[in-house]
């Protein structure tokens, strides 16, 4: 799973997503998947994403239908706050862990 997109998130499992490397996608207010018509046979893309995201950006979700019809939606990118960010560019806290723990061995001459 690389993203989850939703009507809203609670606290909680929006951090989880984060925490786990994926990116939490929030549709705006009176959009949802009922609202599209989603019935799971769509593909998604997400496009307007850069390498510099920043808390509350907005992306667009592309929607490809089975019967051929395309549909872009805007969406807000639900990671808050700047230390999310680099959680989810390291693939989750404890990738990001890790990486911090390795340079600082390295640093000190503990790792080779």
């Amino acid at each position: 799973v690389k993203a989850v997109i939703a009507a809203s998130f609670e606290r909680i499992h929006r951090s989880n997503l984060v925490g786990m490397g994926v990116l939490p996608l929030q549709f705006g207010e009176g959009t949802s998947a009922q609202t599209l018509g989603f019935d799971g046979s769509e593909t998604y893309s997400i496009t307007g994403l850069s390498e510099q995201i920043q808390p509350g950006q907005m992306a667009t979700l592309e929607i490809a239908r089975k019967d051929g019809a395309k549909q872009s939606v805007p969406v807000k990118l639900r990671i808050d706050t700047a230390i999310e960010i680099d959680y989810y560019r390291h693939g989750g806290i404890l990738p990001f862990v890790l990486r911090e723990l390795v340079s600082r061995g390295k640093a000190r001459g503990e790792l080779n």
